[in-house]
C-alpha cells in the first residue's frame, strides 16, 4: 500500500496532532471516481487497464490497483478476471432489491408505478417552477415543442426521445439529484410496458400529451408552483386512463379470438384470470 498522502491546505505549520494525512490510494480512488462521471461512464462500462488508469490518473500501477480494490469492495466496480475493470451498478437505485422484479405486463405493477410516478414527478415540478433558471425555463420550453411538433407529425419515435428529454428537463430544473435520478428510473421501467404490450406504439394520443407538456412548461415559466405540480398529476392521470383503455380494448380483442375457439377449452398458454395483462401477453 502507498504511503499516507497529506490533505492539500494544510501547512508544515500545523500542530502535528491536527495533521490529517490519507492514503495514497484514496485520494486515487476520487480521482477515479471523479473520471468515471467526467467521462459520463455508466454501469457496465468497460474502463481502461490499470496500467492505461495509472497514466490517466498520474499515479503508480500499485496504488491504482488498491484504489480499484477499495472500489470494488464498496460496489463502485466490478473487477472481472480476464474480461477487464467495470462501472458497477450503484446500490440504492430505483431498479435494486424488490423493483428489479418489476412485472411491466402486470396491470398491478403497472398502476403502482404510476402512483409513484405521481408523487415523485408532482413534486419535481413543482420545486421546478420555484428553482429554475431561466435556461432551464427556455430547455424544458423546447422540449414540450418539440413533443407537439412530432406528435402531429405522427412521429412515434421522435415524441419518445423528446418526451423523456421534457421529463427530464423538469428533473434537472427541480435540482436534486435524487428526485431527478428517480424521475429517469421510474420512466425507464414505464417503457418496458410500453414496448412489450404496445411494441412502440404509443397508448394514448400524443397530441394531448404534449399539449399537456406545454401547460407545464408555461406554468413552470411563470414560477407556479402549485399550479405545475397540478398539470403534472393531471398529465399522468391522463397516461393512466389511456393506458387502461388501450389494454381494454387489446383484451377485448383477445376475448374476440378467443370466443371463436372451440367451446368450454381456455386458450393455450392461458394465464391467472387475476393478471389480465399477464393473460393477454402470453396470449398473443
Amino acid at each position: 500500500m502507498a504511503a499516507p498522502s497529506q490533505i492539500p491546505g494544510e501547512g508544515e505549520g500545523d500542530d502535528d496532532a491536527s495533521r490529517r494525512y490519507r492514503p495514497g490510494y484514496e485520494l486515487v480512488a476520487e480521482q477515479l471516481l471523479s473520471y468515471i462521471a467526467e467521462q459520463n461512464l455508466r454501469a457496465g462500462d468497460r474502463l481502461p487497464t490499470e496500467q492505461g488508469l495509472a497514466q490517466i490518473l498520474g499515479a503508480s500501477r500499485n496504488v491504482t490497483r488498491e484504489a480499484v480494490k477499495v472500489l470494488a469492495a464498496i460496489g463502485r466496480l466490478s473487477v472481472r478476471r480476464g474480461a477487464g475493470i467495470f462501472v458497477a451498478d450503484s446500490g440504492g437505485g430505483l431498479v435494486d432489491d424488490p423493483l428489479s422484479h418489476f412485472r411491466p405486463t402486470s396491470m398491478e405493477d403497472v398502476l403502482m408505478l404510476l402512483d409513484y410516478r405521481t408523487v415523485i414527478e408532482s413534486e419535481t415540478a413543482r420545486r421546478a417552477a420555484s428553482l429554475a433558471t431561466p435556461i432551464e425555463v427556455r430547455t424544458i420550453r423546447e422540449c414540450a415543442e418539440t413533443t407537439l411538433v412530432a406528435a402531429r407529425e405522427s412521429d412515434a419515435y421522435g415524441f419518445a426521445k423528446a418526451d423523456a428529454a421534457f421529463h427530464d428537463a423538469v428533473g434537472a430544473a427541480a435540482h436534486n439529484v435524487f428526485l431527478r435520478s428517480s424521475v429517469a428510473g421510474v420512466r425507464r421501467l414505464a417503457s418496458q410496458s410500453d414496448v412489450l404490450l404496445f411494441h412502440g406504439d404509443a397508448p394514448g394520443s400524443l397530441e394531448v400529451a404534449a399539449r399537456q407538456h406545454l401547460a407545464i412548461a408555461e406554468a413552470v415559466a411563470a414560477g407556479e408552483a402549485g399550479l405545475a405540480g397540478e398539470l403534472m398529476v393531471e398529465h399522468i392521470a391522463t397516461t393512466q386512463s389511456q393506458f387502461e383503455r388501450k389494454i381494454r380494448d387489446r383484451l377485448f380483442n383477445l376475448d374476440s379470438r378467443t370466443a371463436s375457439g372451440p367451446a368450454g377449452r381456455p386458450p393455450k398458454n392461458s394465464a391467472s384470470p387475476d393478471d389480465p395483462l399477464s393473460q393477454e401477453t402470453s396470449a398473443s
